[in-house]
């Protein structure tokens, strides 16, 4: 706001105190936040305090929240809170449109938050019918946009993004006792954060309909139809608005996804040239596969030949232009062509990414369903090739993941060892990492500092890769990060790229721990920052390691308190082994998995992936759904921070099978010897549930498309940019995808509508919103038997034991 202007609206309503203080409580619920300066200049004009103006200027916020302790006394000034209905007159001046408006309608002109915005309680009393029937309908009413359904009326009352109250922080028994001693510690948590300066939520941002494209803006459409904006200032509507963010978070979700994928790519071909030591060709077999899916022609050429046009090739894939990602091939053939018909094939990845940014700028494109389907494209660009290229190349350098056994939760770490957290999401550092802990050279400094050894343990999807392939245990999922170091335990955490809290800068200065960045991309404020070099990338690792080693010394014996809560799990399920342990070494297959989703024992498949919000009880969501999930004979597929909850509550066990199954489910994992929940890995590691539904396609009998498999995904705590960029390529790949907490499209109708309902019929998959994850999990379990049924397969069948005589009737 403009100094200048708010001095002449200072002047103009001067022998209105009460009008003037309403004004400039408008001002400051726009955002425009008036300096002190300014504050001062109109205390001055009007003969007033500084405080009163001041007060004035914050008397929504102190309505909303309460008054603080102490200050039971009114400003002066500050007459009681009126009801909404008393700012009838701003909004007839708003809507009633004047050929040259005066300093007052230009001041009042900008639209009152609806009541929504600032106190997602109860809505206030709507105005009088004799105000509503005197306000003349806006000038824009006359575009030709299809009118909003009546439905928005229901979405502002049922669909609203939820205040942090008072319940039950996490579904861990580790949190609230770490959180009570991190109070006592002085030390503030993301969970402090959300109940406290993030408590109130933005309605118009968690609805999708704020517009901060421009400087004209920011814009907000108003959550009920008829009342406040329809249009932004250059005739955005809620749809476009809407469209234009959710599509905008799929083009960062692929970006963050595929930037990952080409740090691998490049270090990938540095690997097979023998460039860089402690990397190297670990899966030949997955190398000569990937290489046939690419075009690329084995024969008698050697290993390093073939892995260095394997990488140059998927390197290319992120510049190309034209033609379509080469992996695309992999997709089931009917899938391929319903991409194609719709123009939806991805091109180049980097190509949609850009494309999709360039669409959402101001005055680009505004037909909701276009950006929809270029949003389409550009998430298909990430599940079918950057974060697939990502899974493939780590794969064949680390080696493809194999069951194996470990541990999760806080209870990993050691009192009397050095504690090395890595936290992020890229396996490149964490793998050196690895090796360095293990250096003998290391291990005698540790206990030259008094440590009996080395203790490495993981957090967030960083801690998913080095689990799957060397057993490294599990600290905890994202909300547990800055938990970790509230143990008083932590010597180092180490972190990459992705999902990393600035506050773990602020928190570490409570206790020893040494922070330490080390990507380039991704640095913070207050952290050591430690370079990692690919081409020396072992004695990168040493020098993180021996830091932490000379920070042990330093740690508070007083401040220490490591929780005893530590889970037994079994992980590693990628594409290759499910397909090995239903089949055998000789007979590897999916047909088994199949025959028994056909004969009933197994009901159908689920993925349930994503992200912790603290939004929502910690862990409880993925829990809760997965637990009706399997009681109901549904087998779950699981990656990212959604598989660490279920380690830490005992999902990834055989055992699980007999304790929370149906009993198909149960004898199907009590056969096999596997758990009910398979963990899949890192979130980027989502591509293996594409290429583990397309197996089952290509096994027969359930279809010729994966949109006709009876398999649903959900993600109940998602939070992050990648997870939506991962839900719409679920749902253009053609599966059913639920989503908990909120869903930021809420207050445009008709994209809802298009997400939730018209694409089934373009692409057979389609989004839905479900906060109660008990109520999600039903709703996909409702859509698993809508698709046996068009199967026929949703009839139980006899099991009838055949003798020799009835076998040779079948030959």
């Amino acid at each position: 706001m403009d100094s200048a202007l708010v001095i002449e609206i200072v002047d103009h309503h001067g022998r209105d105190p009460d009008r003037l203080m309403e004004i400039i409580r408008d001002l400051r619920l726009h955002q425009y936040d008036l300096p002190d300066p300014v504050i001062e200049q109109v205390a001055e004009r009007l003969g007033l305090a500084l405080d009163q103006v001041r007060a004035a200027a914050v008397a929504p916020i102190l309505k909303k929240r309460g008054r603080p302790k102490g200050k039971k006394n009114k400003p002066k000034l500050i007459s009681e809170p009126k009801p909404k209905v008393s700012v009838a007159p701003r909004v007839i001046l708003r809507k009633r449109p004047k050929p040259e408006p005066s300093l007052e309608t230009a001041a009042e002109s900008r639209p009152p938050v609806p009541a929504e915005a600032e106190e997602p309680a109860p809505t206030p009393p709507a105005p009088p019918p004799a105000t509503e029937e005197k306000i003349a309908p806006p000038a824009i009413a006359a575009v030709s946009e299809p009118p909003m359904p009546e439905r928005r009326a229901e979405v502002d009352s049922t669909r609203r993004y939820p205040e942090m109250t008072e319940p039950k922080r996490s579904a861990d028994p580790t949190v609230g006792p770490l959180l009570e001693k991190a109070k006592q510690d002085g030390a503030e948590t993301a969970f402090d954060r959300a109940m406290e300066g993030q408590k109130a939520i933005c309605q118009y941002g968690a609805n999708g309909v704020c517009c901060r494209l421009c400087a004209m803006g920011p814009c907000r459409i108003s959550l009920k139809e008829g009342k406040g904006a329809e249009r932004g200032v250059c005739g955005a509507t809620a749809n476009t608005i809407a469209a234009r963010n959710f599509c905008r978070m799929i083009a960062a979700g692929a970006a963050a996804h595929s930037d990952h994928a080409r740090a691998v790519a490049d270090t990938f071909i540095l690997a097979a040239k023998g460039e860089i030591p402690g990397f190297q060709i670990k899966d030949e077999q997955k190398l000569y596969q990937l290489a046939l899916d690419l075009g690329i022609a084995i024969g008698d050429r050697s290993v390093k030949e073939i892995a260095i046009e394997v990488g140059e090739k998927c390197l290319a894939e992120f510049g190309r232009q034209e033609g379509e990602l080469l992996l695309v091939k992999r997709a089931p053939l009917k899938r391929q062509e319903i991409w194609r018909k719709l123009g939806m094939t991805p091109r180049g990845i980097d190509r949609e990414v850009v494309e999709m940014m360039h669409r959402t700028h101001m005055g680009v494109d505004q037909d909701y369903r276009n950006l929809i389907l270029q949003g389409s494209r550009t998430s298909l660009a990430d599940g079918w090739g950057g974060s697939m290229i990502s899974t493939e190349l780590q794969d064949i350098m680390f080696g493809t993941p194999q069951p194996i056994a470990s541990e999760i939760n806080l209870g990993v770490l050691k009192a009397d060892e050095v504690n090395i957290i890595v936290h992020g999401h890229e396996p490149l550092l964490s793998e050196m990492v690895v090796v360095a802990s293990r250096d003998p050279e290391l291990l005698a400094f540790a206990k030259e500092k008094g440590a009996k050894g080395i203790n490495l343990a993981g957090i967030c999807c960083t801690a998913n890769e080095i689990l799957m392939r060397h057993g490294i245990p599990i600290a905890g999922n994202f909300l547990q990060q800055e938990l970790a170091i509230v143990t008083g335990a932590v010597d180092a955490m180490v972190v990459d790229v992705q999902c990393i809290m600035e506050n773990l800068a602020e928190i570490s200065k409570c206790y020893h721990t040494k922070l330490i960045t080390t990507n380039y991309r991704a640095k913070i404020i207050g952290a050591e920052h430690i370079q990692f070099e690919e081409h020396d990338a072992i004695n990168t690792a040493k020098k993180i390691v021996r830091t932490a080693i000379e920070n042990y010394p330093r740690r508070d014996p007083k401040k220490v308190s490591i929780p005893q809560e530590k889970s037994d799990m079994v992980v590693g399920f990628s594409h290759e082994t499910i397909n090995y342990l239903l089949g055998g070494l000789f007979r590897a297959s999916y047909r088994p998995l199949n025959d028994n989703i056909i004969n009933g024992r197994i009901r159908g498949i689920a993925g349930v992936v994503g992200c912790n919000n603290v939004r929502t009880e910690h862990d409880s969501a993925h829990l809760a759904m997965i637990k009706e999930l399997l009681k109901n004979d549904v087998i779950v597929l699981t990656t990212g921070c959604a598989a660490m909850a279920c380690g830490k509550a005992g999902l990834l066990t055989p055992e699980a099978a007999k304790q929370y199954c149906g009993p198909g489910l149960a004898e199907v994992c009590e056969t096999v010897g596997i758990p009910p929940v398979l963990h899949m890995g890192a979130c980027v590691d989502n591509s293996r549930i594409l290429i583990a539904a397309t197996a089952v396609v290509k096994e027969g009998g359930l279809g010729d498309d994966i949109s006709d498999l009876p398999a649903a995904g959900a993600a109940p705590e998602w939070m992050s940019e990648k997870a939506i960029a991962i839900g719409q390529y679920f749902v253009a790949s053609g599966v059913f995808t639920v989503f908990g907490v909120t869903f930021p499209i809420m207050g445009a109708p008709q994209v809802r509508d298009h997400l939730f309902s018209e694409l089934e019929g373009m692409v057979g998959g389609k989004w839905a919103f479900e906060p109660d994850p008990v109520k999600g999990a039903k709703l996909m379990i409702e859509h698993i038997d809508k698709k046996r049924k068009a199967l026929g397969i949703d009839k139980a069948r006899e099991r009838v034991l055949y003798d020799m005589a009835m076998r040779r009737e079948m030959e």
